[in-house]
């Protein structure tokens, strides 16, 4: 059974994502230890809020050094939600923040038509023209795939090959996951996501 830390610092509903974990048979762990973040098989980077706030709790509970670390070992990474978009350079929201810097691009409010934010509702999920969702996170899941999503900003990565999954709110098209080598971020919530999303963290846990 693989042990998956879950990051606590403070930010989120971490319960749910706990539970989920269980129900695919993982071990997970809810942490902010330097020692057990670096000898898990996999970590989660929960998140909900603003992005600033985000950013600050990692700061104050000296996780920073630690992501970075577990992510240069090649051990599988995911944020989700919040902690998709601060894997990003930047975010625009409430002032400019710096992120984790994990993936090239910023983070900037949902562009919409009319429709108001934040984005609450199931949304599809649709697989880029330039990519495959094969050997990934979201193997298996057919496209346009309902996923629960929460959210007023959205990541807006500077390669397109780092696209996993794209979703459209208002008919305007928006990243709705990424991934760039062994680092996953999701911007809908795999463990409010009903079978699917179990299947997406269950892809996760099996990730070498």
């Amino acid at each position: 059974m693989k042990t998956v830390v879950i990051l606590d610092y403070g930010i989120g509903n971490v319960r749910s994502i706990y539970n989920a974990m269980k129900k695919v048979n993982a071990n997970p762990v809810l942490t902010n230890k330097p020692e057990l973040i670096r000898d898990a098989d996999a970590v989660i980077l929960p998140g909900v809020g603003a992005f600033a706030k985000g950013m600050e709790n990692l700061k104050s509970h000296h996780l920073i050094e630690p992501i970075h670390e577990f992510t240069h070992s090649g051990k599988p990474f995911m944020g989700i939600c919040l902690g998709m978009q601060m894997l990003l350079e930047e975010s625009n929201e409430f002032g400019t923040t710096r992120g984790l810097g994990l993936i090239e691009g910023k983070v900037e409010q949902l562009k919409v038509n009319g429709l108001r934010l934040p984005h609450v509702s199931w949304n599809e999920i649709e697989v880029p023209s330039n990519h495959s969702w094969s050997n990934t996170i979201l193997h298996d899941i057919r496209p346009a795939s309902d996923m629960y999503f929460v959210h007023s900003f959205a990541a807006y990565p500077r390669n397109s090959k780092d696209v996993l999954s794209t979703t459209t709110y208002d008919a305007i098209s928006y990243c709705s996951a990424v991934h760039k080598d062994n680092i996953y971020g999701v911007q809908f919530h795999p463990e409010k996501s009903a079978e699917y999303g179990l299947r997406i963290l269950k892809n996760f846990v099996a990730l070498n």
